[in-house]
């Protein structure tokens, strides 16, 4: 035992001797080993924390830890989006079924339904905004208001209201002229044109006293579709079980209203789909330059784009000016006066918003506060508000249009990853308004449809007894036609008779009329996600029990193309480190056979005097071990500092959507894991190890003759 102890004591000594007397051999392997610990430590701490955000991000907005469907659909369900647009899935007919199964799952904790799809949104334009303050005005003043103020700010919708008549019938005037006015629509044009001459004329506006309800509606439904500035936007939405979803996804909040009532029908509006699409263009042009330049560090002086974007506020003033009424506009003037100093003091409204708008490097933080805080208060910033009843229109299964009115709750947005569109563009709409959208059956469109089948005395017949019942009997094949007057007051009072009295957007649902009825997928939350593979074989295994015919997919199959995007990036990552490797052990391989054939001598010396030949093997390989662990745990050691490094000048910034979401926040702020450490030494000592093995096996072979017979 003692001698294997001091030949052990001579092996090390002998080779800590030669890596000392080969320092510039020594110093070749060690720098290819430590650049190799270094990439490996570095690389792998970076990836392990995008995995870690990317996590985050899916499991905390939509993805939960695993998601369920319909197995018979006809794709993939991708909770984001796939490259032809939304996954058709077979909807879950009763999600209550499905919601008792899966609880019963012991690592199941909730259970959340989901429908993901897109629908059309009418978003009105300034006209309809002006007109509906107006109305409430005339509400108020028909009411008995005759205060100044009422009487003021009466005079002022008006006013606005007529001014905008001007401008669009100065506008349609410039189109009247170009268009062809002999074609189909030739006459609808005419009308379309006397329309608006009759509402810009002096008479209409003199005599609106007269007749306040009949002219608006006039102005309502005759000019307000005139105007060009509004239409339709498509908007992404999930129907879920509101209170289930924020219960669920931790990262959702409400930026800005409140929550949908609990059992209530209504609609969360994604903050960013709201901040790219439907907010004043104006005041989107300047948050879009204020992050270039304060994200990406961009510059107006030398920046083309942002320049643009300067050009554009700068002339296009009209969404603006067309909001305010003259009291506004006397506000706003007043305002932008003070805020812009007296080179601006004798400016009227436009001069201002021009200068406002007319900023360079050293004036834009100014004139973006002065927006915001002086000009934005009296504009609609948004054409969709929160307290606003939208009509959202979308195709439904049987292939024509549904449309639904939901009340506009409020924003919502998904916390440290507020500026991805991934995420972000995503609205919440309660699962019973998502049910009716579609045209799935629901409770209330069973009772409207039994209602209109009792109104016309309809009655069920079998299928085979369809032809008797049409065209049995003995009826007369002729009959007498005769002219009767129909009383369309009464029908449509027998018609607004069947209807349910109630409101359904004022109506509370039940947790069970909730769960009652279709869903198209369905996210499960673990108690343990740690268990998540044992989880998806338990809950497979309950769904084909049940026989619901249910595919389970965790949260990254769940997400499509975003979801592989770490496993993208760690197939690169390995994919260099094998190539460095692979270059590193020729290298290091070439340094050892040069270094062994200059040892020859002194190998075959070592031999003549008693050294085995395992001896000698073990010499060289804890030469080359002893080199990988040294400069592979400095390299390490640095891999660890270059991540403090990074953390410490504030993370690697998400300049883009898809890093947001990846990051799961502003910048990646990496985290130096005991794992890629490990496997920066294990990689490192395996690699000098094999790198070294067949130099030490020539060594190995060397013998005493052959030693003696080498000269210097």
């Amino acid at each position: 035992m003692t001698g294997r102890r001091d030949a052990l004591l001579v092996l090390l000594r002998i080779s800590f001797r030669n890596l000392a007397a080969s320092k510039v051999r020594t110093s070749i392997i060690g720098a290819i080993v430590l650049g190799g610990a270094f990439l490996v430590v570095l690389g792998l701490s970076l990836l392990d924390s995008i995995d870690k955000g990317m996590r985050t991000s899916i499991q905390g907005s939509l993805g939960g830890q695993l998601q369920v469907y319909d197995a018979r659909s006809e794709d993939a369900l991708e909770l984001y989006g796939g490259l032809r647009g939304e996954s058709l899935l077979e909807p879950i007919e009763d999600f209550a079924k499905v919601k008792q199964v899966l609880s019963a799952v012991p690592n199941v904790e909730t259970v959340v339904p989901m429908g993901i799809d897109q629908a059309m949104v009418a978003t009105g334009n300034v006209f309809d905004v002006a007109l509906e303050r107006l109305r409430a005005d005339v509400r108020r003043v028909e009411g008995g208001d005759r205060s100044p103020e009422a009487l003021r700010g009466y005079e002022a919708r008006k006013a606005h209201v007529r001014r905008m008549v001007g401008l669009l019938r100065d506008e349609l005037g410039q189109a009247r002229s170009i268009a062809d006015l002999e074609g189909r629509d030739a006459e609808d044009r005419r009308r379309e044109w006397a329309d608006l001459t009759r509402a810009a004329d002096d008479a209409f506006w003199a005599g609106f006293d007269r007749d306040r309800y009949g002219n608006l509606e006039f102005l309502e439904n005759r000019i307000a579709k005139l105007s060009m500035d509004g239409g339709f936007t498509f908007i992404r939405y999930v129907g879920t079980d509101v209170d289930a979803f924020f219960r669920a996804f931790q990262l959702a909040q409400v930026a800005e209203g409140e929550m949908i009532p609990r059992g209530r029908r209504g609609i969360l509006v994604g903050k960013q789909y709201a901040e790219e699409w439907l907010k004043l263009r104006n005041a989107r042009r300047l948050d879009q330059i204020k992050e270039a330049r304060d994200r990406r560090g961009r510059r107006i002086a030398d920046d083309e784009e942002l320049q643009r974007w300067v050009r554009e506020n700068r002339a296009g003033l009209k969404d603006i000016l067309l909001q305010l009424d003259p009291i506004q506009a006397e506000e706003a003037t007043a305002r932008l006066r003070r805020a812009l100093g007296p080179a601006a003091a004798a400016e009227a409204l436009p001069a201002l918003l021009a200068r406002l708008f007319d900023a360079d490097d050293a004036t834009f933080d100014a004139r973006y506060r002065i927006f915001y805080d002086q000009l934005a208060p009296l504009l609609r910033l948004y054409v969709i508000n929160v307290g606003d009843t939208i009509t959202i229109k979308a195709p439904a299964k049987s292939g024509y249009f549904n449309s639904v009115n939901v009340k506009v709750y409020g924003f919502i947005q998904f916390r440290q990853i507020e500026k991805s569109g991934i995420a972000g563009m995503m609205s919440v709409m309660d699962l019973q308004s998502f049910r009716d959208l579609y045209g799935y059956m629901t409770r209330e469109r069973a009772a409207e449809i039994d209602a209109i089948k009792r109104s016309v005395g309809a009655t069920d017949l079998a299928r085979e007894d369809a032809e008797a019942a049409l065209f049995g009997g003995g009826g007369a094949l002729e009959g007498e036609s005769r002219a009767a007057r129909i009383d369309e007051g009464r029908l449509l009072a027998d018609r607004r008779a069947d209807r349910p009295a109630e409101d359904l957007s004022t109506r509370t649902y039940s947790q069970e009329e909730i769960d009652r009825g279709v869903a198209l997928n369905a996210a499960l939350i673990l108690r343990d996600p740690s268990r998540l593979r044992e989880t998806m074989r338990d809950v497979q295994a309950a769904s084909d029990r049940a026989g619901l015919h249910l595919k389970v997919i965790d949260w990254q199959q769940a997400s499509g193309l975003v979801g592989q995007f770490v496993t993208l990036l760690r197939v690169i990552l390995y994919s260099a480190v094998v190539i460095f490797f692979a270059i590193a052990l020729v290298i290091i391989n070439n340094a050892m056979v040069m270094a062994t054939l200059q040892r020859v001598k002194e190998i075959g010396t070592l031999r003549a005097i008693g050294a085995q030949r395992r001896f000698v093997l073990a010499m060289m390989l804890v030469e080359i071990a002893s080199v990988g662990l040294a400069f592979g745990l400095a390299g390490a050691g640095l891999g660890g500092l270059g991540v403090w490094a990074v953390r410490a000048a504030g993370g690697i910034p998400a300049t883009s959507d898809l890093l947001n979401f990846l990051f799961s926040g502003p910048a990646l702020m990496p985290t130096l894991g005991g794992g890629s450490v490990a496997v920066s030494i294990v990689v490192v000592v395996v690699v000098s190890v094999l790198s070294g093995f067949y130099p030490a096996l020539l060594a190995m072979r060397v013998t005493p003759v052959e030693a003696m017979a080498t000269e210097d």
